[in-house]
This record gives structure tokens, C-alpha cells and sequence, in this order.
């Protein structure tokens, strides 16, 4: 049984360790946290499987490789929400959305009798919509809970230190690993969670805006997931002009917003090289897997089976970088 090293729990790592755990690898996981939670950037997603809306702005391989996601998160056992995504926009930016339907695939247009009948609490605010059908969701939470139990009932140790590489090792810290990787830069993200009963969505909406668009993510007991700023920075202090942005955008989607709870803030830096492509990085027995961007839960699946692919088989799949002394 060929052992292996991961370094780093988030979304990245685990997902590695459960490619590995199929592989018939003996797995060690290192972090310094003993459980997921808010130390980890995975902790604060938004949990949207939407390759086909990232499409707008990402490159082809994001789109390609997005659509794997949905599946692989289902395989495993995580519970994942296929209703598609409902993108809006105000009135007086009806423009943005026909430029995002013009950037994107797999929609359709939507009347407002037709969004009405998808999402009642949308109905008579919004005179069209696209729907992106293919698209899905998830709890990003309760997904990485989800996978940490299971590769602890599979057997992988988990050690709550940093750690350090130990024969084959992947190397899944994040911004952490500047150290190692010195291109690595940091994308701060802003997100609130809200609680409001008064309104039900069954899928995330989009709500496009020329200076600060706004997603909603449903969560389950009237929660919502508002996100996400993107700033360059990997400071990691909410900025109340950031918060306000996302509250009025929020509100102007739907004005019950108003009066929901304000449960949560947070704030962490997602890992992004200059292109805002991941890399598969070779550095001896090492393979960093990293530079997942915003596209965490959209593409550690893929990143992670490729990573994996290279060190069993040997091949040199996409992203892949090797260093050379």
C-alpha cells in the first residue's frame, strides 16, 4: 500500500486525500486546526456548482472542469441541490443581462410569469430571467465536514500540526504556501449569512450589477449565503463599505432582506496565481495543489484527480508545472 502526505484541510486537501483513499493509498492529513472551520477559506464559500455563469468571466478550462463537480460531490455522499441558477438584474442595468447571456451557456430566457412559477418570492419584481438548468448547489460546511468523517472512518490519521513532507506529500495549504510558492497571491472575499424565514428561493440567484454584483445562496432553516466581494488584497478584515454593498444588493433583490437577522460576516483570501488558473506544481516528491481562485468547490474535484493521476500513473495532465533543480 503506497502511503502519501497531505498537507492542508480544506477543500483541496480533502478532496486529494479521498482520490487517494480510492487509490488504496494510507493517507496522513496535516493542518493545524482539528477540524474544519472558519481558519479554512473553504470554510466561507458559497457552495454554487455554476460552471456555465462562471463562464462570463473564467476561462474554457473552469467551464470544462466545473461540470464534473456536481457528480463527484454527489459520489460521495455530500448533498447537492440540481435546480439550476436564476440570474436577474434591475431595471435600469437591464443591459448586464444581456451581455452575461451573450458571455454564457446552457440558459434560457425566462418571462416574469415564468420566473414567478420557478421562484414565487421573485414573482412580479423581475420582467425576465435567465435560468441555467444544469447548475447546482451545495452546503460547503456540511460538505467538508462530510468528507472529513468519512476519510476518518476510512482510515486517513489526521494530525492537527502544520506538518512537513514526507515522501510522496501534496502540498493543499493555501495562501500558506507562499513559502513554497511565491506567485501565489491573495483575493480577499466578503460574504454575510442572513437569516430570513420570510423568504424561500430553492436555487442561488444572481443579481448582476455594473459595480457590485450579488449571489444568494438558499441554506437550509431560512438561511442565505450573501456573497462575494473580490478584492485584491489578502487582508483579512470585512470592510464595512463591502458589507453595506452586499446588504443593498441583497434588498434590492428582495426588500423583505430588510428585515432578516444578520447571523454572520466573514472574510478570508482565496489563493489565485496571475491568470486565476489553478496549478499542479511539482517540486521533488511534492505536488502543490493550489491557485483554486474562487472556483474552490467547483474544481478541487478535478485538481485533486489529476494531482493524484500524476503521481500513480505518471502523466502530466493540465496545469501541470514541474520545477527542475
Amino acid at each position: 500500500m503506497r502511503r502519501a502526505t497531505v498537507m492542508g484541510g480544506g477543500v483541496a486537501g480533502l478532496c486529494v486525500a479521498t482520490e487517494l483513499v480510492a487509490r488504496g493509498c494510507e493517507v496522513t492529513v496535516f493542518d493545524p486546526a482539528a477540524r474544519p472551520g472558519p481558519h479554512s477559506c473553504s470554510w466561507w464559500a458559497g457552495g454554487m456548482l455554476a460552471p456555465f455563469c462562471e463562464g462570463e468571466t473564467a476561462e474554457e478550462p473552469v467551464v470544462r472542469l466545473g461540470k464534473e463537480a456536481a457528480d463527484w460531490w454527489a459520489q460521495q455522499g455530500v448533498a447537492v441541490a440540481r435546480r439550476g441558477t436564476i440570474v436577474v438584474t434591475l431595471g435600469r442595468d437591464r443591459r448586464e443581462l444581456d451581455r452575461f447571456a451573450r458571455r454564457t451557456d446552457g440558459h434560457e430566457m425566462l418571462d416574469a410569469a415564468a420566473l414567478a412559477r420557478l421562484e414565487p418570492d421573485l414573482g412580479g419584481r423581475f420582467d425576465r430571467a435567465l435560468h441555467v438548468s444544469a447548475e447546482g448547489h451545495l452546503d460547503p460546511r456540511a460538505a467538508l465536514i462530510h468528507l472529513r468523517e468519512r476519510l476518518g472512518r476510512a482510515g486517513v490519521a489526521f494530525v492537527a500540526e502544520p506538518g512537513r513532507p514526507d515522501g510522496l506529500t501534496f502540498d493543499c495549504r493555501g495562501l500558506v504556501a507562499r513559502d513554497k510558492l511565491p506567485d501565489l497571491r491573495g483575493v480577499k472575499g466578503e460574504m454575510a449569512v442572513l437569516h430570513c424565514p420570510d423568504i424561500r428561493l430553492s436555487r442561488p440567484v444572481r443579481l448582476l450589477h455594473p459595480r457590485f454584483p450579488l449571489y444568494v445562496v438558499p441554506r437550509a432553516g431560512g438561511l442565505f449565503m450573501l456573497g462575494a466581494t473580490q478584492i485584491e488584497s489578502d487582508d483579512r478584515r470585512p470592510s464595512v463599505r463591502s458589507v453595506l454593498e452586499l446588504l443593498s444588493a441583497a434588498y434590492a433583490l428582495n426588500p423583505a432582506f430588510g428585515e432578516a437577522e444578520l447571523v454572520e460576516i466573514g472574510v478570508d483570501a482565496r489563493p489565485a496565481f496571475p491568470d486565476n488558473l489553478p496549478r499542479l506544481r511539482r517540486q521533488g516528491n511534492t505536488i502543490h495543489v493550489n491557485g483554486l481562485f474562487r472556483h474552490g468547490f467547483l474544481l478541487a474535484p478535478s485538481l485533486a484527480r489529476m494531482a493524484v493521476e500524476a503521481a500513480c500513473d505518471g502523466t502530466k495532465p493540465e496545469f501541470w508545472h514541474e520545477d527542475h533543480d
